[in-house]
């Protein structure tokens, strides 16, 4: 347990430094192979890394109508109707979200105009492996259908004992949210296929969706590369913070650590708290729960990288907070609203005892697909405007000219813009010999 007031500077920032990730320099070599591989063979690349990663033999890549419907007809009911209900709490949330055009009159004669459209093509990056995330399918293809986008595609990795084994879960999210292009392809290789296009997968515009590390580092390539592809957000191993007194649950806040120290080795949990009696019972009931999890070994390694940090007061835990900028914060307090208005950088806020984190994960129709690693702080949760292209129209009649004109050359020549000028001044002159004549 980290006694904050008692820290010196340097001690309180190495107290919320995140999990050292792996050798960067390294791993972006390798991914950027990758990259390159498949940008010059295509489809025969998914194939030999779908080989070579995945131990199959054989894979065709794009995912048919009629496996589909078989795959779809091993759904569970209580599955499907989970399923359902999340979809529709999502889309009423999203759908509030909707862009409206503005449309300004600046000055007389100034038309200026604010539209929203939808991105022509996006790429949805849906996990797998031994955790396929059907959650996910529906946190990026609800905003995706109610934006209208003309083409979604799919992505996730292959299935096993064949590739196009894919989880039903995923199947049924993604047919409610109206996705058909669906491909069995994982990895970086994947994200290199949706940026640069193979010949059985098109190229979209932009890539959305969580992954591991050579995923992550895929997505930050092909953004630096204009050829390539737009991505959703940075993002880096998931992360949660609790903030309680000691008017909390020990049980509820060590269930809450656990749920995300189970999503993966380099994920990491942080109890903040002014009660040092709350965080002792914190601690003995992460140990208890944590031996019922069948994730157990992972959540450990998780737990590797915890904090239990003791503040002074309520006041100094926010300001801890608030520098740390978790991607999940969940406030257990005698006083959350009051709380949760203090809080200036948390990607998304869970409020109360009965406000689990998992709530947010699946079904009360925010969106899970958060920046994390501190990027919080500047960059938001995914939301329906990031679907959506938004670009400005100014439209001037003569009027409009002769009002703004004079001020435009005024300050083009201030800026030794003489071209700019002579744009507005030709047009004045014209405007002049029109009258004249």
């Amino acid at each position: 347990m980290f006694n904050w007031a008692t820290l010196n500077v340097a001690e309180q920032r190495a107290a919320l430094a995140r999990p050292q990730l792996a050798d960067s320099a390294s791993l972006r070599q390798q991914v950027q192979l990758i990259i390159d591989t498949v940008k010059l063979q295509g489809d025969k690349a998914l194939l030999s890394y779908s080989q070579q990663f995945d131990g199959l033999a054989a894979n065709s890549l794009q995912l048919s109508e009629a496996k589909k419907r078989s795959l779809l007809l091993a759904l569970l009911p209580e599955r499907k109707a989970a399923i359902e209900l999340a979809y529709d709490n999502i889309r009423k949330f999203h759908a509030a979200q909707l862009p409206r055009d503005i449309d300004v009159e600046t000055s007389a004669g100034v038309v200026c105009q604010l539209k929203n459209r939808p991105i022509s093509a996006v790429g949805l990056y849906i996990p797998g492996g031994s955790a396929p995330l059907p959650s996910t399918v529906l946190m990026l293809g609800v905003p995706a259908q109610l934006a209208g986008c003309p083409r979604t595609v799919l992505v996730t990795p292959p299935g096993k004992p064949d590739a196009d084994d894919i989880a039903p879960e995923i199947l049924y999210a993604a047919e409610l949210c109206g996705i058909a292009e669906i491909y069995t392809v994982g990895g970086a290789q994947a994200i290199a296929a949706l940026a640069y296009g193979t010949a059985t997968i098109g190229k979209v515009d932009k890539i959305f969706g969580p992954g591991n590390r050579y995923v992550t580092e895929a997505k930050q390539l092909v953004s630096q590369d204009v050829a390539g592809a737009m991505i959703d957000m940075p993002a880096g191993p998931s992360e949660v913070l609790v903030l309680a007194d000691n008017s909390a649950n020990p049980a509820f806040v060590a269930a809450d650590l656990l749920s995300q120290a189970e999503h993966g080795p380099d994920s990491q949990v942080i109890l903040v708290s002014d009660s040092a009696a709350l965080i002792d019972a914190v601690k003995t009931e992460v140990a208890t729960q944590l031996q019922l999890l069948p994730r157990k070994d992972i959540a450990s390694a998780a737990l590797s990288h915890s904090r239990y940090i003791l503040t002074e007061n309520l006041a100094q835990a926010v300001a801890v907070t608030n520098a740390y900028a978790p991607e999940h914060l969940i406030v257990q307090t005698c006083c959350d609203d009051e709380l949760t208005e203090q809080f200036s950088s948390a990607a998304s806020i869970f409020v109360g005892q009965w406000t689990p984190e998992s709530a947010g994960d699946y079904a009360s129709g925010t969106n899970h697909v958060l920046p994390t690693y501190g990027y919080s702080k500047t960059v938001s949760s995914l939301s329906l405007s990031d679907f959506y292209r938004r670009y400005t129209v100014q439209t001037l009649s003569a009027a409009g000219i002769r009002n703004i004109g004079p001020a435009i050359i005024t300050l083009a020549e201030a800026e030794s813009l003489d071209a700019h000028a002579n744009a507005v001044r030709l047009r004045l002159a014209a405007l002049n010999n029109i009258n004249q004549g």
